[in-house]
């Protein structure tokens, strides 16, 4: 069945040209593509594939040298001149989400290696998608060290494998080209500035263009073939435009005007590092070549800007992308040459993406909010009050040592790590060990009639390394919403705890869920994500109100971890229960309260933070705490320098 052609797809103008401009110059660094579920972000990247011009392979050759510059280190080389040759498309390689790191850069035969001494190099995803395209899908659900590996390839052309004293490099050029909702959690900043273009896609409000969707897919559906010869000129036509670019991309030239005006740019937007000027001038370029010009102009800077800057302003996962038109103009317009000439302070030919909008935090619903009346003791709902800035959060982990996805919160066995021992062959293979597996042969030499210089290994000799890292959990906080907690400070206080617990759990790659009670029961207000902006914009909707239903609270979050518990066997929680202490809601409310607690005592890490505050306390979380068996943490000790802190008063107390 053919692909969807890529013509056919309806609006994204945006994304289309990021696509493009990709294609056009490898070296722009890729796109990624956010957007809401169902908005044909796969099927367009997927369609770009038959619009790139096949390449020259030599023969035989597993990693897709160029019979006419080939690579000199390539494992299958060297490839001496003349060398027989073939013609292939362009490839689009796929990576799934679950791949494992040797998967992704190809693996190394250790059985050969000790058996022949030579190195057998089995290539891996990296190799397949040498001189054409990889694509991601659901990027931002992708391992931490993954995405580094493929954006590492990506930026300097080259995978290298290192395993066991053994180094293997080979040429690595693709266009990256990544997809994900930003429902399901962010890129971390750092490898958002990775990426080279991002682009934010959204489907159609406009009752005419979904109708004109629905027909074409059902159409493509119905005769795929037929469907596709219709767009087969056009998809050719384009094709060509794209090939003639990349021609024409060597003469394109980048005068010092425009130069000044990327620059002007990306100081004006403070982005980090130069990575953004490089990367916009270069899709500049790219932009003039499909525009058929020769030399780079202020529109060709403002299309770059546009698809090159708006991700690489967040600097914490709080903050929304995007950048301010206004403010992109008056960038270009200062940075515009004092001679007389025409007015060109205009946006030009281009028109600014959709949703475009000044970019940046939206402005706390609680400045300049109202006090709540009645001191936070009124039945009624109270309006939100919001957090104030986020600080460095304690770590609070997990008891024991687990065995889930890689993070940096609780001990854990992963594939990455420090070695603490070794394993054999089909319990959880890994990282080869090369001491013990020699170690595990050398005994059966003789009985195996070794007669060479290397070792007579079978599989069964095989050793992997058992190594400890660190691992994400899931981060509960059941927060209480009651009458006691809306006085304007304590709530303020919570909030700015609870927001930086929530920083702490991006950080350290959790995921987090929201549980909520007042009045007379308690609501997931939101369900385990790894989406901690949801969390947090959830946090600072939240109202309070009316009386404390703590049993109901702490019963809910019961309910939650068992379902997590079947969804996600191998995460293990740590549940953060936010309140005064105080039940107040219904008959036996603390009698029900403790009950519910036992309930949870001993199967779930759990820490209890205080919030009751003035000098009159009543000590009811310390006592929770006792009944989870939970750390009990005041509000005003959630920072890691007041841990420090008292830590350092302890041992100068005993040292005095």
């Amino acid at each position: 069945m053919k692909p969807y052609p890529f013509t056919a797809v309806v609006g994204m103008p945006d994304l289309r040209l990021a696509l493009v401009l990709s294609s056009i110059s490898p070296a722009v660094g890729g796109v990624l593509v956010r957007g809401e579920k169902g908005t044909a972000k796969s099927t367009m990247v997927r369609a770009l594939a038959g619009l790139l011009p096949g390449v020259d392979v030599v023969d035989a050759c597993r990693f897709s040298c160029d019979p006419v510059e080939p690579d000199p280190a390539c494992p299958d080389g060297p490839h001496a001149e003349g060398s027989a040759a073939h013609r292939r498309p362009a490839r689009l390689v796929e990576l799934p989400v679950g791949a494992a790191e040797d998967r992704v850069i190809g693996s190394l035969n250790l059985e050969r290696a000790l058996a022949d001494g030579v190195t057998d190099f089995q290539p891996g995803l990296l190799a397949a998608a040498h001189r054409g395209l990889l694509y991601v899908d659901e990027v931002n659900l992708l391992h931490d060290h993954l995405v580094d590996t493929l954006l590492d390839a990506a930026a300097m052309g080259r995978a290298t494998v290192e395993r066991e004293g053994v180094s293997v490099s080979h040429a690595a050029r693709f266009v990256l080209i990544g997809t994900m909702n930003p429902e399901e959690g962010e890129l971390r900043p750092q490898l958002l500035d990775r990426f080279g273009l991002t682009v934010e896609v959204a489907s159609s409000r406009d009752p005419e263009l979904r109708v004109e969707v629905v027909r074409r897919r059902l159409a493509y559906e119905a005769d795929p073939d037929g469907f596709a010869g219709q767009y087969a000129a056009a998809d050719a036509e384009l094709a060509a435009d794209i090939e003639a670019a990349q021609r024409l991309l060597p003469s394109v030239k980048l005068p010092d005007d425009a130069l000044r005006q990327i620059a002007e740019v990306c100081a004006s937007f403070e982005v980090d590092g130069m990575r953004a000027d490089i990367v916009t001038a270069r899709t500049a370029v790219a932009h003039a070549a499909w525009a058929g010009r020769t030399e780079v102009t202020t529109e060709d800077v403002r299309v770059a800007a546009r698809l090159a800057l708006p991700h690489r302003r967040r600097r914490n996962p709080f903050d929304a992308p995007g950048i301010s038109e206004e403010q992109l103009e008056q960038a270009l317009q200062d940075a515009q040459p004092e001679d007389p000439g025409p007015d060109d302070d205009g946006p030009g030919s281009g028109t600014p993406p959709e949703g475009g909008e000044a970019s940046g935090p939206p402005p706390s619903s609680s400045e300049g909010g109202e006090e709540p009346s009645g001191g936070g003791r009124s039945g009624g709902d109270q309006k939100p009050v919001g957090a104030g800035e986020a600080f460095r959060a304690r770590r609070f982990e997990v008891k024991g040592t687990g065995e889930g996805a890689a993070g940096r919160r609780s001990r854990a066995i992963t594939d990455n790590g420090r070695t603490i021992g070794v394993q054999p062959a089909g319990t959880k293979d890994g990282h080869p060990h090369l001491l013990a597996t020699v170690r595990a042969a050398a005994p059966h030499q003789r009985s195996r009639g070794r007669s060479g210089a290397g070792l007579v290994v079978r599989s069964q000799d095989l050793r992997f390394a058992r190594r400890e890292g660190r691992e994400g959990n899931l981060v509960l906080f059941c927060v209480d919403a009651s009458g006691s907690m809306g006085a304007r400070q304590r709530m303020r206080e919570v909030k700015t705890a609870v927001l930086s617990l929530l920083l702490d759990a991006y950080q350290r790659r959790d995921k987090v869920g929201l549980v909520t009670f007042r009045a007379s029961g308690a609501e997931l207000a939101l369900p385990p994500t790894i989406s901690v902006d949801a969390a947090a914009s959830r946090l600072d909707g939240l109202a309070t109100g009316g009386r404390t239903p703590l049993a109901e609270g702490l019963l809910e979050a019961a309910r939650v971890l068992r379902i997590e518990a079947v969804r996600d066997p191998l995460r293990r929680p740590l549940l953060v229960v936010v309140t005064d202490g105080r039940a107040t809601s219904g008959a036996d409310a603390v009698k029900r309260a403790q009950q519910a607690a036992g309930l949870l005592a001993g199967n779930v890490t759990s820490v209890v933070m205080d919030c009751e505050s003035g000098k009159m306390r009543l000590g009811l979380a310390a006592e929770l705490a006792e009944h989870l068996g939970a750390e009990h943490v005041p509000v005003t000790e959630v920072a890691a320098d007041t841990l420090a802190g008292a830590v350092r008063s302890r041992i100068s107390g005993k040292a005095a």
